[in-house]
């Protein structure tokens, strides 16, 4: 993300940076790092430290995999709706740390988020569980299990997202009048704010894309709706043992439906930053003015290597969490101990005698 701020919008650094960078770069030091370290630390430390700390240790990597969208967040949040700042000099500079902070673009957006987080999770769990059990694998009782969980929490999980999206939209209609009326189809709110911000800022269409405006909150909308019926239906028949253990058809849906979370959360995210065009920072910068004065062959070029490289690291991704939920607990790697077999655990145990699964 920094090098593509440096290469692509350089416009967008040189006029906000000095309010956005901060928390960027809190992000990357403090969340992003010590997430990705403790995260190393629980995979390759499976059989070398103690139940506690290995529980620990994935504990920091959930809190700060949550820091992490909060100082992401607030960077968006200020992009969407700039608040805490001042005018010096042409640029934009901190003002006020605790409204960038407390930033209701920021905060609505985490609240969302962290129960998207918690919905993809359960829709995940409850997916490969599902994977498992049609399969008639032998653990089934584990699987009987994590399928639970993954029902369970991702019902509780689908309110929290969608009473912070509902929250999210009717806030629209003040932070971003613009994308509200496109988002509602509104031709006579649309041609009233057109005229307001041509008024206050200048010529220039103001009216983001409605394809991809509306597009986007609708794939959003439609995953939510699949979700919920889902996740409704999952919360009942999970009370049965027959059900859970039996019913393949049950099995193949909460199979099919692993990537609506996926869908819904890159629709969201298309619906949120295409309808605030064609302003980089809402109300004060525009995107032609965010732009890096490169050639177009230099853009095209950045915008080439960088797609490609997010599309090879999500093809490696998918493939990597495809081949894992495959093997199931026992044979994931993570449970083998490398060292000499009269070795024993940091629990007192003879190495490779306690099952894979005891965490």
């Amino acid at each position: 993300m920094e090098f593509q701020f440096g290469l692509s919008w350089s416009g967008l650094t040189h006029y906000a940076g000095n309010v956005f960078g901060a928390s960027l770069a809190v992000e990357t030091i403090v969340a992003f790092f010590v997430e990705s370290t403790f995260l190393g630390l629980w995979i390759f430390g499976w059989n070398r430290f103690g139940r506690w700390t290995h529980l620990a240790m994935i504990w920091v990597v959930t809190l700060t995999a949550y820091l992490s969208a909060y100082w992401i967040l607030v960077s968006n949040g200020f992009l969407n709706h700039p608040v805490g700042y001042r005018v010096a000099d042409g640029k934009l500079v901190l003002d006020d740390a605790v409204a960038v902070l407390t930033n209701p673009a920021a905060l609505l957006a985490f609240g969302h988020i962290l129960g998207g987080a918690l919905l993809t999770a359960g829709f995940f769990v409850a997916g490969v569980s599902a994977h498992h059990l049609f399969r008639r694998t032998p653990e089934r009782e584990f699987f009987g299990r994590s399928l639970r969980v993954g029902v369970f929490l991702s019902f509780p999980a689908l309110v929290v997202t969608a009473a912070f999206g509902g929250v999210q939209l009717t806030a629209l209609a003040e932070l971003q009048p613009m994308k509200s009326a496109v988002f509602r189809q509104q031709a006579a709110d649309v041609a009233r704010v057109q005229a307001d911000m041509a008024a206050r800022f200048g010529p220039g269409d103001y009216v983001p894309s409605e394809a991809w405006t509306r597009g986007g909150a609708l794939v959003m909308l439609i995953a939510f709706g699949l979700m919920m019926y889902l996740a409704l239906a999952g919360v009942v028949l999970a009370c049965f043992p027959r059900a859970v253990h039996r019913f393949r058809l049950w099995h193949l849906a909460l199979m099919a439906a692993v990537p609506l979370p996926y869908l819904a959360m890159t629709g969201g995210w298309v619906f949120r930053e295409a309808g605030r065009q064609p302003w980089v920072v809402y109300g004060l910068l525009r995107t032609q003015d965010a732009v890096s004065d490169v050639s177009p062959a230099a853009m095209r070029a950045s915008l080439a290597v960088f797609t490609t490289l997010f599309a090879v690291l999500a093809v490696v991704n998918a493939r990597l969490l495809v081949r894992y939920a495959r093997r199931g607990p026992t044979d994931t790697g993570l449970g083998r101990d490398d060292r000499a077999p009269d070795g024993d655990t940091p629990d007192g145990d003879p190495a490779g005698s306690l099952p894979a699964t005891r965490y």
